[in-house]
């Protein structure tokens, strides 16, 4: 039956968010090149992205939940490439976490289960 989930977030220009995730958070390019569609991926998580130029950042609420089983690894490498949200946190509902805002404000929660 159902198998994984592949987010689909909102990008104003492909080039910037293409840039973001391979550059800083070190995914990579896959499916082909498609006009207004980009697709990451990164280990066993994948990402898509439609364009939409009229996107407001201010009025985005596009959000991910990414689960690592190595958060502290993950955290200092997004330390090292200055695009900390925020803070590393341990969560009451029993998760390690910290976030990251991509260039159109979409929101990605990285955690980790303390359990």
């Amino acid at each position: 039956m159902l198998t994984e989930v592949n987010p689909k977030l909102p990008m104003r220009d492909k080039a910037i968010t293409k840039d973001f995730y391979l550059n800083k958070l070190g995914f990579q390019e896959f499916g082909g090149d498609y006009d207004g569609y980009l697709m990451v991926q990164k280990d066993s998580i994948q990402i898509h992205f439609f364009e939409f130029k009229e996107l407001d950042p201010k009025e985005n609420y596009g959000q991910i939940y990414v689960r690592t089983d190595d958060i502290e690894a993950f955290y200092q490498f997004a330390q090292s490439k200055n695009i900390i949200s925020n803070k590393l946190e341990h969560k009451p509902w029993g998760q390690k976490e910290f976030s990251i805002l991509d260039p159109d404000n979409n929101l990605l929660t990285i955690g980790q289960n303390l359990f």
